[in-house]
């Protein structure tokens, strides 16, 4: 059935772009046409733009076709006309629509960045932001961490002390004031976010990480190590997986999406305590583990079990691989770069695996050899090698390439404090990733991409966010942030 489409509550997205062609990412196929459909004075394009949908096509598939009679768009399904509505705003130039046949889908299903809060708080202003540009880039997973050593920022209802104590510091300042989004702040930013085709997944990190929590519930901490205190959930006490279930159930109820997060990474930075806790090891002999990793994994498949029962289906970090759980019931998230083993081991055990490798997808590491505050491995984190991935991995994945769901960046917060650092950190290396995740391989090329950068990056000054601008630096100084050294790895 035709339509004319209706005035759009997004409007704000659809700013024209000053020249044509600069497509992010770049669609699959582009064919400009001669002539061009003309926009009268005054014309809002998208009322022009006619619509239907097409149930053959991929749900988030389209094919834009404007010549100088009429400007159409088909699509497999909402998402797909919402992602055309992108192509089609991008393709504007002054006052008329250059002739096009673009038909396009996304190379990857799962197009994804995290934005970690419990370091440091940004707010609902700030994350309706990243939404907005996300959609832009056609990105359509929000991975939202929300608790976390410094600062727990989400409402739970029957555990009040979570907020009243644990939602009180950040990373950089122990005694910053409570920050933290309420059950009514959750649903309107889940909302927001759906609206714009993205699905928002929590992350409440355990067993690890986990201080912020057990600073307001300390009869739940198994204990930490040295300067770590409190950094685990006590993993063998009924009560602890009492309170989890509690927590979980709220939780779930408040994302609708189908996955939960529970982190499950970096123990072993913080678990010495189990190897003194006559309790812990008590537990350990009489349930034949072989050590504290073995209970670690006992743990994780206890959580999950919950998670199953909420009708989730659980995401943690790479370290789940060996924790003998359900692959079906299970998502990756491969991190450590330094380990593709682990990425090999989860694909032969039957996981679905996203790929977030800190080399290249971690934006916490700078992206210019002339930056200081930030992290480095052996290097950094360019734009380009973000443009990159996954081919240096490809080969890795073998006959295995279908368990891979997509990409994801992460953004740990450690040394980013405000919403110009954060901006800094993530603009325009998001751009990358959306075109890595969007982009046939065989279709995406450095050239091609750094030539309709400066347009991307006019964009972007245009809306007030703040970037690093590769061709001209000095225009876009490195914003200062804390400067703690680092310990954890992941964040």
């Amino acid at each position: 059935m035709w339509r004319a489409l209706a005035l759009f509550p997004l409007a704000l997205l659809f700013t024209a772009s000053a020249l044509a062609g600069e497509i992010t990412p770049r669609p699959a196929r582009l064919e400009p046409g001669r002539g061009h459909f003309p926009l009268p004075p005054g014309a809002r394009p998208m009322e022009l733009l006619r619509s239907e949908l097409q149930p053959g096509l991929a749900a988030e598939a389209y094919r834009l076709e404007i010549t100088p009679e009429r400007a159409l768009l088909v699509a497999g399904g909402p998402a797909g006309e919402f992602y055309g509505r992108q192509t089609a705003r991008q393709w504007i130039l002054s006052n008329r629509w250059p002739s096009v046949v673009i038909e396009d889908a996304p190379r990857f299903g799962w197009r994804g960045f995290m934005l970690d809060e419990s370091r440091h708080f940004f707010g609902k202003a700030a994350v309706k932001q990243v939404l907005d540009e996300m959609a832009r880039l056609k990105l359509n997973r929000f991975h939202w961490h929300l608790t976390d050593e410094p600062g727990w920022r989400i409402e739970i209802k029957k555990y009040p002390k979570l907020t009243e104590i644990g939602a009180v510091g950040s990373w950089s300042d122990a005694k910053a004031p409570r920050a933290f989004y309420t059950q009514d702040d959750i649903r309107e930013i889940v909302a927001y976010a759906a609206a714009r085709h993205i699905v928002v997944i929590p992350e409440i990190d355990m067993p690890g990480h986990a201080t912020a929590a057990t600073r307001a519930y300390p009869e739940v901490s198994g204990g930490g190590t040295g300067r770590w205190k409190g950094f685990t959930f006590h993993p063998t006490r009924d009560r602890t997986y009492e309170f989890i279930e509690d927590v979980l159930t709220e939780v779930a109820e408040l994302f609708p999406g189908p996955w939960l997060h529970i982190g499950a990474d970096e123990v072993n930075y913080g678990n010495q305590s189990w190897k003194t806790d006559p309790e812990i090891q008590q537990f350990i002999r009489e349930h034949n583990l072989k050590n504290e990793l073995g209970l670690e994994h006992y743990f994780v498949r206890r959580v999950q079990a919950i998670v199953h029962k909420l009708g989730k289906t659980m995401i943690g970090w790479d370290e789940i691989v060996d924790a003998d759980l359900p692959a079906d019931q299970c998502v990756v998230m491969w991190w450590r770069h330094d380990k593709p083993q682990v990425l090999e081991r989860a694909l032969e055990k039957g996981f679905q695996v996203v790929l977030c490798p800190r080399r290249p997808l971690y934006f916490d590491f700078v992206q210019d050899e002339a930056h200081k505050i930030g992290r480095r491995w052996a290097g950094f984190n360019p734009v380009a090698d973000v443009l990159a991935f996954p081919e240096p991995v490809q080969a890795r994945l073998k006959d295995r390439a279908a368990q891979v769901l997509g990409l994801h960046a992460c953004l740990w917060t450690e040394r980013v404090a405000d919403v110009r650092r954060m901006h800094f950190m993530t603009f325009p290396r998001l751009a990358a990733l959306a075109e890595a995740a969007w982009t046939p391989a065989d279709v995406k090329q450095w050239p091609d991409f750094e030539s309709r950068l400066p347009g991307y990056l006019r964009e972007l000054r245009e809306r007030n966010v703040f970037f690093f601008d590769p061709f001209e630096p000095a225009t876009t100084p490195e914003p200062t942030g804390p400067d703690k050294q680092d310990v954890l790895a992941d964040g």
